[in-house]
């Protein structure tokens, strides 16, 4: 009984550790696409369709070509082990809104007499 114990966690060690592993979407199938979380049969459609056409240059192309992956997403799939020429998603900094100049106080009126 102990030996089967063992056995049955050694074997959910290496399957969890094979789930992690890496996947890049310009190599994997439809179905090892399928297999990463958040991914479903019409988006990994429109990823093979889309890299078809071209292989995705970076994570930035893939976002901008493929409809129903954005920044959000892109951050799951990436942490889910997805990349893009073996690159992980990097989300790119917000851009620093310029300084707007400050308004000039208003100076209080003479009270009236």
């Amino acid at each position: 009984m102990n030996l089967l114990r063992t056995f049955v966690a050694g074997l959910l060690a290496t399957l969890s550790i094979a789930a992690a592993a890496a996947v890049d979407v310009n190599k994997a199938s439809q179905a090892e696409l399928q297999a990463m979380p958040g991914i479903g049969e019409a988006l990994s459609t429109r990823i093979v369709q889309e890299r078809n056409k071209a292989p995705f240059k970076h994570w930035g192309d893939m976002i901008e070509r493929v409809r129903g992956v954005g920044p959000a997403s892109a951050v799951k799939l990436s942490s889910a082990g997805l990349t893009v020429g073996q690159a992980s998603y990097t989300p790119v900094a917000a851009k620093a809104e310029p300084a707007q100049p400050a308004k000039p106080a208003r100076s209080a009126a003479p009270a009236a007499k």
